[in-house]
């Protein structure tokens, strides 16, 4: 018998995209690529609200396939950070391009709940933010998840703010 990797300890049994471990790995050899090249990357958190995945188990999976698909380019990263925040790590990306893949995710995320309309469920509600950022050795890793957290949380109040991405 043959191992497959796509079930390994490094992927989200419940959707198969990257786990936090992996992500984080990856993430900071990335950033200190990025240091030494002078390279700008973005990092952002999907949130996405579903509540039905006791009801329908494989929503979830079905949502994060949708999402993967969107993501083009093999060297962009989808990881499971949590059961409410999935993380996406886009290398050598300026702010034009971080806004090209945001609209693609939204737009992968619209044709879902269109599907998922037509099948008389209801819609899935989402926050998607997050930063662009040319890492330095005097910016913190930390300091760039702290400010996506952040800026993902003012998303989710009454009155959330309208721009996707922050700039540190």
């Amino acid at each position: 018998m043959i191992y497959s990797f796509s079930n390994s300890g490094f992927r989200d049994p419940e959707t198969g995209v990257y786990n936090q471990t992996y992500f984080m790995e990856v993430f900071n050899r990335e950033w200190h690529r990025h240091i030494r090249d002078h390279k700008s990357l973005a990092l952002l958190y999907l949130c996405p609200h579903i509540h039905e995945t006791i009801s329908q188990p494989q929503l979830l999976e079905l949502f994060m396939k949708q999402v993967q698909q969107a993501l083009l380019r093999s060297t962009d990263l989808l990881a499971r950070l949590d059961n409410q925040a999935f993380a996406l790590g886009i290398f050598e990306v300026d702010d034009a391009g971080a806004h090209v893949v945001i609209d693609r995710l939204e737009h992968a995320i619209n044709e879902f709940n269109h599907q998922l309309h037509s099948q008389h469920h209801g819609l899935i509600k989402y926050e998607l933010g997050g930063c662009v950022c040319r890492p330095n050795k005097d910016l913190y890793l930390d300091t760039l998840f702290e400010a996506v957290e952040h800026h993902t949380e003012l998303m989710r109040l009454p009155h959330p703010v309208e721009h996707r991405l922050i700039h540190l």
